[in-house]
């Protein structure tokens, strides 16, 4: 059965405009927004990453070198602050050992081993730091699908639907993402804005609501 993910990209990307995400100057600060904002407000990981750019920890070397005390102290009004400091230390501390793998399946199963990357960071981190063709599934995503046929998906069977469907093109699959971050945030809430969403005339859940 075919979804038509790739028309429903079409019609965000027309009411949106593209998205350049991830919202990052570095590759490094992608990977460190990818840890920060783990249970956590984007407008906290921007004021952490401000304050790492200003402690000189935002950069590979330094970071790797730093106490978790100093990462801790620059990343305070982060969830989990003490967490997410150990976390940065492991990657940056691993990451010339990812770099030396070439295979798209042995890094992620290297990255999925570290403790604290879980499934969706992996695959923010495979597409956003690696460039590798590893579409985000992340609750957004879900809900927003869900919603749009009308049934229950499992993670991995969205993920494998979505893939199959719409080109294998590094930077459709980064604004595919963001696109629907932003329906997600926007329209498509815990308490959704039906009558006014790009996707409506598609939409099953939609004529739960507006009966």
């Amino acid at each position: 059965m075919k979804y038509g993910f790739y028309n429903i990209y079409k019609k965000l990307r027309k009411h949106f405009g593209f998205q350049n995400w991830w919202p990052a100057k570095t590759k490094f600060e992608i990977l460190v927004g990818a840890i920060l904002t783990q249970q956590t407000s984007w407008k906290n990981v921007e004021k952490a990453i401000k304050k790492l750019r200003k402690s000189g920890l935002l950069n590979e070397k330094n970071l790797k070198n730093a106490s978790t005390k100093e990462i801790e102290k620059a990343i305070k009004n982060v969830n989990f602050y003490k967490t997410k400091a150990k976390r940065l230390k492991e990657i940056v501390k691993n990451l010339d050992k990812i770099r030396k793998e070439k295979e798209q399946k042995k890094i992620k199963e290297f990255l999925l081993s570290l403790n604290g990357i879980g499934e969706e960071t992996c695959e923010v981190l495979m597409l956003y730091y690696f460039n590798f063709l590893d579409f985000v599934i992340d609750a957004y995503t879900i809900r927003i699908f869900e919603r749009v046929f009308n049934r229950k998906f499992k993670r991995n069977e969205l993920k494998k639907l979505i893939e199959n469907e719409i080109p294998k093109d590094l930077e459709l699959y980064k604004d595919f993402h963001a696109q629907l971050d932003e329906l997600g945030k926007n329209y498509c809430k815990k308490e959704p804005r039906c009558k006014e969403c790009p996707l409506n005339k598609i939409c099953s859940y939609k004529e739960k609501i507006l009966k």
